[in-house]
């Protein structure tokens, strides 16, 4: 699965922990899809993934969860991804 990255932010806060978000298309799906962080620690990540700005097939975004979920070199690039625009 190739995933391209295009946009990411990721903001911090004692309040609120690390909030991030990252939109991504995947290669051979025509939606995008954007996934919404949150941790305490930058170690533990809650997740959220929808689609961005129209509705896609439900049985893509059920791929890419399931992608998200087993595949840890693919999140932690999101992760990473939203990390690297890291604003207090």
């Amino acid at each position: 699965m190739e995933v391209n990255i295009t946009e990411a932010s990721m903001t911090h806060s004692k309040e609120d922990g690390y909030l991030g978000r990252v939109v991504f298309g995947v290669t051979g799906q025509q939606s995008a899809y954007e996934l919404t962080l949150q941790s305490k620690n930058a170690r533990d990540w809650s997740y959220s993934l929808s689609f961005t700005a129209s509705s896609g097939k439900e049985e893509d975004i059920y791929v890419v969860e399931s992608r998200l979920e087993e595949d840890d070199e693919l999140f932690d690039a999101l992760v990473d991804a939203a990390m690297q625009n890291l604003q207090s």
